[in-house]
């Protein structure tokens, strides 16, 4: 026989990968537990795939997703590829060409259905094959070609556009004047902004590979002992980090799910505003938060939050927006701070004798420490390199310092004349502070109750 006749057919490797799939879910539905008829009926192939069929009604591909404006909005998102698009020089979801990733929205229940749709087989997924009317593709669904059509076609609209759009009132809406006369309703043309969560995925995984990729992080490592490296440095300064979505980023959309919410925005400022903060010795926590203080805008947004408290603003909604704007921005510039020592001070300067630091603070702001070969000069470097470590993993040190954070401004805010507050403001600080810890995205942090600062 030859070795020709031996290689599968398309429609044997489309069945094939589709039979893996649903026994990849199968498993992974029973794992644990003891075998389940009734479950395990439930991932017959062709049981499985009328299933998944009926339920690919309730999702939609798309690329510009409504719900990241508000959360409680029920208008329309749109799919709409990118290559389409008016090709502009400004940054724009054009800028993706064909490589960009397709999101979802719709019941969080039915993502599996997505997943199944983005199987590959032969270097093209399940879904363009769908569209596209396969015929080895229907053999593989089901013997009966008009049941297997009716999957297909089903499937095939994951893709899909609302045959009118529409907006809603927890949506963004600009009316923007097309006639003459201000005071006419029709004069007017209603604009939409849409996230485009295609673009938010292809900037939040460039940055992530400038944080914490390997090659950039050799490249930082050149750029910090000023030698020559073959590839450049790139470096995103004062970042924020909005979370949309809070404890359930995935009834906003599938990639937001996978961002774990998190979406950076850059800052607006043009490049002179980001010239280097010169950092002095930090011998001592009163050095640290003295250099805090004064590191970017933290002395004016300190002061005013302190003035803005003292006149006592109503209890209302406005008073919360611009209370906890100032919050925010406080607890970003503490993760900013921490990005700028990170790049300024050469891994293991917390090792020096005179470094008397709290132990968080040093995990905090040498986090590079750890990459460092242990010392073995003394059997106490060993010990204090072994014990830097284990603190580091046990990671409570993020809460120690959102509550340093806390009686930091407590501090502040006693010197601007407020009055001493309680547990539950040192608490609402400590949720501001941004601390970049083992995980790959800024976290806010529970502190505990408050101390000295």
């Amino acid at each position: 026989m030859s070795e020709e006749s031996e290689r599968p057919s398309r429609a044997e490797r489309f069945r094939s990968a589709i039979a893996a799939f649903i026994e990849a879910r199968r498993e992974a539905k029973l794992k644990g537990k003891d075998d389940d008829a009734g479950v395990a009926s439930k991932y017959d192939y062709a049981t499985w795939l009328a299933d998944a069929a009926r339920r690919v009604g309730q999702i939609q591909a798309v690329t510009h997703v409504l719900k990241a404006t508000h959360p409680d909005a029920r208008g329309s998102s749109l799919h709409v590829v990118p290559g389409s698009l008016p090709q502009r020089t400004e940054i724009g979801t054009h800028v993706l060409g064909d490589d960009y990733a397709e999101d979802v929205v719709g019941n969080a229940a039915a993502l599996d259905v997505f997943k199944f749709l983005k199987i590959e087989v032969d270097d093209r997924r399940l879904l363009d094959w769908m569209q596209a009317g396969d015929a080895d593709l229907r053999s593989a669904l089901h013997p009966d070609a008009a049941v297997a059509t009716g999957w297909m076609d089903a499937f095939g609209k994951l893709v899909r556009s609302d045959p009118t759009p529409s907006s809603h009132e927890a949506a963004k809406q600009v009316y923007w004047l097309v006639g003459e006369e201000p005071s006419n309703d029709v004069d007017y043309h209603l604009l939409q902004p849409l996230f485009s969560s295609s673009l938010a995925h292809a900037i939040h995984a460039d940055i992530q590979d400038a944080r914490f990729g390997e090659g950039n992080k050799l490249a930082r490592q050149a750029f910090r002992t000023k030698e020559a490296h073959e590839a450049p440095y790139r470096d995103y300064r004062n970042l924020v980090a909005r979370k949309l979505g809070g404890t359930k980023p995935q009834n906003i959309s599938q990639l937001n799910s996978e961002r774990g919410g998190i979406n950076y925005l850059l800052a607006s400022l043009p490049p002179l505003g980001w010239k280097q903060f010169k950092l002095r010795n930090m011998k001592s926590p009163d050095d640290l938060w003295v250099q805090f203080k004064y590191f970017g805008d933290v002395r004016n947004l300190m002061k005013a939050l302190a003035n803005f408290l003292l006149s006592r603003p109503a209890p209302i909604m406005e008073t919360q927006i611009t209370r906890e704007g100032i919050e925010q921005a406080l607890g970003a510039y503490l993760s900013a701070f921490a990005d700028m020592v990170h790049d300024t001070l050469e891994p293991g300067w917390t090792r020096n004798p005179d470094c008397d630091l709290e132990r968080c603070e040093k995990l905090w702001l040498d986090p590079g420490r750890l990459e460092l070969p242990k010392r073995t000069d003394t059997e106490l470097h060993k010990r204090e390199d072994e014990e830097f470590e284990a603190a580091y993993h046990w990671g409570d040190w993020p809460d120690e310092i959102a509550g340093r954070f806390a009686n930091w401004i407590n501090a502040q805010l006693r010197e601007a004349g407020m009055p001493t507050v309680g547990d539950a403001e040192h608490k609402h600080w400590a949720r501001q502070a941004i601390v970049d810890a083992a995980w790959p995205v800024p976290l806010q942090r529970r502190a505990p109750k408050g101390g000295e600062a």
